[in-house]
């Protein structure tokens, strides 16, 4: 999707991905990941997510990525934050009580500004990918995390001929395809979801679930 697609979605407030909670199987799954507080937790296409609320609940760093600016100001101000703000090769920094966002291109991050992400967390930006896109988010970005980097990969599943993405069908085949090189993964859960969606209802889907994944980068 080009970058103008999201800022007009955030300008228009069809934000309908945004979640008014923490995300429940965020709540059940991160746990198990066993990320030492203190650390550091690479959020991308962050939007404005309450999960890096929660995250920063658990004695969590954040660093998020966000193309909008009406995405990232909103974040602050709705957790009654007042960020500093800096500029660097990469973007617009907000930084605020261990929150970082950087309002800015995802692929434009290197190694070293990942380098002390030691989890990652992953719910609404590969769905919100086109599949050529997706392979590049996943090799090029992902690449870019350290080693022994984890976390938790959230996914969407439905016929794709239904409806018209983002989000976009994402199934288990294709997460293993595009991390398998690099990465370890495993299926934690698959919810069938339906009922609790009526705008894929409405647009005629027929069967949607959602899955998850434990994610562990290997060691080179």
């Amino acid at each position: 999707m080009q970058p103008d697609f999201w800022q007009q979605r955030w300008r228009d407030k069809q934000i309908g991905f945004h979640q008014d909670k923490p995300t429940p199987l965020l709540l059940k799954h991160w746990p198990s990941l066993q990320v030492e507080a203190g650390s550091r937790v690479f959020v991308p296409l962050a939007g404005k997510s309450l999960d890096m609320a929660w995250f920063a609940s658990q004695g969590l760093r954040v660093l998020g990525v966000e193309l909008s600016r009406i995405a990232v100001e909103e974040f602050f101000s709705e957790n009654g934050l007042e960020p500093e703000v800096r500029q660097s090769q990469f973007g617009t920094h907000y930084v605020a009580e261990g929150f970082e966002l950087i309002r800015g291109d995802a692929f434009a991050l290197d190694a070293a500004a990942l380098a002390d992400c030691t989890a990652v967390y992953d719910r609404a930006a590969l769905i919100a990918l086109p599949a050529p896109l997706r392979r590049r988010y996943v090799h090029d970005l992902y690449s870019r995390l350290p080693d022994r980097c984890r976390g938790l990969l959230i996914t969407l599943e439905y016929p794709q001929h239904e409806k018209d993405g983002p989000p976009f069908d994402v199934r288990e085949d294709e997460v293993h395809e595009l991390f398998g090189r690099d990465w370890d993964v495993a299926t934690l859960e698959r919810r069938d979801i339906l009922a609790q969606e009526p705008r894929f209802i409405a647009e005629g889907v027929t069967a949607l679930e959602t899955s998850v994944y434990r994610i562990g980068r290997r060691q080179a």
